[in-house]
């Protein structure tokens, strides 16, 4: 995290456009400010990109060094190539990465953002509990509400939760976890539950959130 040491001239000027922009996009209050490696991801999207690492082939694009994260309460700002980019808690998408990048998120134009190494193991945390604080009520309520969810291949009801056609309720979902990038619902008396890609998987830790808060609600221990 930045220290206290009073910023030149360029970085005041920098800080006054990211305010800005924050202000424009009613993020709230600056929590935190981190650095990362950070660079838009390519035009493939994330499925694209992850064939790109699977075939042991290099970034598409070089991350850029010393990228600035700065975290408000309802959301963020990155630096890519000297663009602001806004990104809200409560409307992006975040992809976990094992590989090549920590992170990848859509930011409030849809276009995503690779973030890598930097300071990750403070804002990889920080951001999760973020978007789960802001993504996790209202999934709530529209599952109240008889609505469906999903998450990539996953969707869940306030019923069941289940991936095509293979679903179970909630009752009888036993855990949640990710083994070799696959998240695993284990179900009772189903040798083979819903399962799905972890890293294709949007928002995995809100999802982790719901399933562990459903099955308990449905009585499982």
């Amino acid at each position: 995290m930045t220290g206290g040491t009073p910023p030149q001239r360029g970085e005041e000027l920098l800080l006054a456009r990211i305010s800005a922009a924050a202000g424009r996009a009613h993020l709230g209050r600056r929590c935190a400010t981190y650095t990362a490696h950070a660079h838009a991801a390519p035009v493939g999207g994330i499925r694209g990109l992850l064939a790109h690492v699977r075939n042991g082939l290099p970034p598409v694009r070089r991350p850029r060094p010393d990228a600035r994260l700065d975290l408000y309460e309802r959301g963020m700002t990155v630096i890519v190539k000297g663009r602001i980019r806004i990104i809200r808690y409560d409307t992006t998408s975040v992809f976990r990465q094992d590989r090549t990048f920590a992170l990848t998120l859509t930011d409030a134009d849809g276009e995503r953002i690779a973030l890598s190494r930097g300071e990750a193991d403070e804002w990889i945390p920080e951001i999760q509990r973020a978007v789960t604080g802001a993504q996790l009520p209202p999934a709530l309520a529209r599952l109240d509400a008889g609505e469906r969810l999903a998450f990539g291949d996953i969707w869940l009801t306030g019923e069941e939760v289940g991936t095509g056609v293979v679903s179970a309720r909630w009752s009888q979902v036993q855990r949640i976890e990710i083994r070799d990038d696959v998240v695993i619902i284990g179900v009772t008396g189903m040798r083979n539950g819903p399962e799905a890609a972890a890293s294709a998987t949007p928002n995995l830790f809100v999802l982790r959130a719901l399933v562990e808060y459903l099955r308990t609600e449905s009585g499982h221990p």
